[in-house]
């Protein structure tokens, strides 16, 4: 695919976007253990309630409070392990009114009890910290604080931090496999200025020096790294949308400056998404907590109930369709692909960042099914089938477990041609779709494993999927069709990592048709009407699969 230095440039743009906020693949350490697994001084305790209560010092790029650990114990335990960055400061921790005694390692704070927790108890501390944070050098990608200014120079602040960790900017659990019951989040800003979290905002308090505290409560479960803040000036408009669980409360955060363009560009895409989305997947989310969509001083993240938006209005992907087709022109990708996270990556979570591709592959097949919305499923394909010009099969999908490490970046583009090719096997579009709003109804508000998602698939499609998904995810190459053709005789098998690789797959037994064969890893040989030479012969392009001709 690379041929040329243009192609070369746009490879790398993409594969820059695909693994937006989630960095570079690198050699594990401690600190990255720390993170990543599960020890029992993290298993020890389950999360109901956070309450984040700090204040934002523009001018420092500071940030100072707390935040309440509301918790079960899980088994008895007298120690435990949160999350802060080591470059902000544990100030104390407070237990029932003392203080408790603490050591870090790396980014990890371990805390002792002063007597045992017993399992099943409810119980709460509160950690008090301060500092600077992180801040991002080229936000989403790297993750941090975000300091920008508006056209009339007024502060425009927020923060993304997937991949990276929420602990970057607040002490908590940070781990995406224990997703809090419910949270407040109360983020104090210059009385100047507006901030927006998620969920819904209960009231605007003022402070003695010169802040407002805005309290926002998400009454659903939410992952670290969705939880959030945007501090600027804005202009705010509402809407309603009436939805499968009845009505939806739409809401609208533009800067002021923007707002005239926002709000026509935003209209135009937002309903008609969630028709859609609600139509494939099932109800919205989040009904409790709303909709909203606001503009960031960053690309665009996945924030639950209040989706970063960053595209500077322009439809496509900054003004360019990632597809090449031009359907991807037609919509704004940033609307579409961040809010298609709301069933995919918040509603249904990857318990280990290393199967992150539930979330984008997921994902970026919800942009498949809003051109078939849209459009029609001519126009799906096409672009779905663009998308698999960017696939690059440098690494496996899914990453390493345990040290919070991601897979490919091709978990977007590859997830969806996986998930694609999986809707040509099932061959029947409306199963297909009842599988799709199976699994955010079988795992509403859950955190789950690639293999959990694997069997869901497989037991509803009533299909042999487990070395179709061995292949795609856990290897590298995509499966490799072999073929050689003598006269009227079509030979093939397959090559692949996987033994005993078995995928149907439609191929040209005469010129202008598709039909299904049922490919092994050994060779099979099947008669053509004459027609089909090595130079026609061709698969269906919906398969997401390699051909290869034999010359022996």
């Amino acid at each position: 695919m690379k041929k040329t230095l243009l192609i070369l440039a746009f490879a790398f743009s993409i594969s820059t976007l695909y693994a937006q906020m989630l960095g570079k693949n690198q050699v594990n350490s401690r600190a990255d253990s720390l993170r990543g697994t599960l020890t029992p001084l993290r298993t020890c305790y389950d999360i109901n309630y956070y309450h984040l209560d700090v204040k934002i010092d523009i001018d420092q790029k500071s940030v100072a409070g707390s935040n309440e650990f509301a918790f079960t114990a899980t088994k008895d335990f007298k120690k435990l392990q949160f999350d802060l960055f080591s470059n902000l400061k544990v100030e104390k921790v407070v237990y029932k009114g003392i203080e408790l005694p603490t050591t870090r390692e790396y980014n990890a704070v371990f805390v002792t009890f002063p007597k045992t927790i017993k399992k099943g108890s409810k119980d709460k501390f509160v950690v008090f910290y301060s500092g600077n944070p992180t801040v991002a050098k080229n936000a989403p990608w790297d993750g941090g604080f975000i300091f920008k200014k508006d056209a009339a120079g007024n502060p425009f602040v927020s923060v993304a931090c997937q991949g990276l960790g929420a602990s970057v900017w607040w002490p908590n659990k940070d781990h995406q496999s224990d997703e809090v019951d419910s949270m407040l989040i109360s983020i104090s800003v210059p009385k100047e200025l507006q901030e927006i979290s998620n969920g819904r905002l209960r009231n605007v308090v003022d402070k003695p020096d010169g802040y407002k505290q805005y309290n926002w409560f998400v009454s659903n479960p939410i992952n670290n790294y969705d939880v959030t803040f945007y501090i600027g000036k804005y202009a705010h408009w509402a809407d309603n949308y009436n939805g499968e669980a009845g009505k939806l409360t739409l809401d609208f955060w533009a800067l002021q400056a923007d707002s005239t363009k926002a709000r026509s560009h935003w209209e135009a895409d937002v309903k008609p998404m969630i028709k859609c989305f609600e139509y494939w997947f099932g109800q919205y989310p989040w009904y409790k907590d709303g909709y909203k969509l606001v503009q960031a001083p960053h690309l665009g993240m996945e924030h639950q109930s209040a989706v970063a938006y960053g595209n500077q209005f322009k439809k496509g992907y900054l003004g360019r369709d990632l597809s090449r087709t031009g359907h991807g022109l037609k919509w704004d990708f940033i609307t579409i692909h961040e809010s298609g996270h709301e069933w995919f990556g918040n509603n249904i979570t990857a318990k280990d960042i290393a199967d992150m591709w539930i979330h984008e592959g997921f994902t970026n097949y919800s942009e498949v099914l809003f051109v078939e919305c849209t459009e029609d499923k001519k126009a799906a394909n096409e672009y779905v089938i663009g998308l698999q010009k960017i696939i690059s099969n440098d690494i496996p999908v899914i990453g390493p477990y345990g040290v919070n490490k991601e897979g490919s970046g091709d978990m977007y583009p590859k997830g969806a041609n996986l998930i694609h090719t999986i809707r040509q096997l099932i061959n029947n579009d409306e199963k297909f779709r009842q599988i799709l709003r199976g699994l955010n109804k079988t795992f509403y508000h859950k955190t789950v494993t690639t293999a959990e998602v694997e069997n869901y698939i497989s037991k509803n499609s009533g299909l042999k999927l487990d070395k179709v998904f061995d292949q795609y995810l856990r290897y590298t190459k995509i499966p490799v069709l072999e073929y050689k053709i003598d006269k009227d005789a079509l030979s093939y098998r397959w090559i692949t990592d996987v033994k005993g690789f078995d995928m149907p797959v439609r191929v040209t037994l005469k010129d202008g048709a598709y039909t299904l064969i049922r490919p092994t890893n050994d060779w099979k040989t099947i008669k053509t009407d004459g027609s089909i030479t090595g130079d026609n012969f061709k698969n269906d392009p919906l398969f997401y699969i390699a051909l290869k001709k034999n010359t022996d």
